[in-house]
């Protein structure tokens, strides 16, 4: 099991910034996927972003080109850069791990507690 502790969410206007962070708590070489997903009000989960331990990456066609996900060994945390944002971003964003999987079976059972962000038109 992997405990996820998110943090970095809030109140941002259209076309700001946010930084999300992940911290893991074991090793995140020992993860093979994390991946940060969103759930706004009335919708079901989506897959926002996720890397590999290797470094590939995935983003849903909704955040390309305007989020990017990162990592920081050394920290073990992941995080999620959101540029550009939309009011339409506006939800809760939960970190998941998926220590023996693949990109593809995401999400894994371990899961964050979630941060708000909220995008204001």
């Amino acid at each position: 099991q992997v405990l996820l502790v998110e943090s970095g969410g809030g109140s941002v206007q259209a076309g700001g910034s946010l930084r999300l962070s992940c911290a893991a708590s074991r090793s995140i070489f020992s993860i093979n996927v994390m991946g940060w997903y969103r759930q706004a009000p009335g919708k079901t989960r989506e897959l926002v972003a996720a890397i590999t331990s290797g470094g590939s990456t995935k983003y849903a066609d909704s955040v390309k080109g305007r989020f990017t996900i990162s990592s920081d060994s050394a920290k073990n945390t992941v995080y999620l850069q959101m540029n550009s944002l939309k009011p339409e971003d506006t939800a809760v964003y939960y970190c998941n791990a998926d220590p023996g999987g693949v990109i593809e079976e995401l999400p894994g059972d371990d899961w964050g507690q979630g941060t708000q962000v909220t995008v204001s038109s």
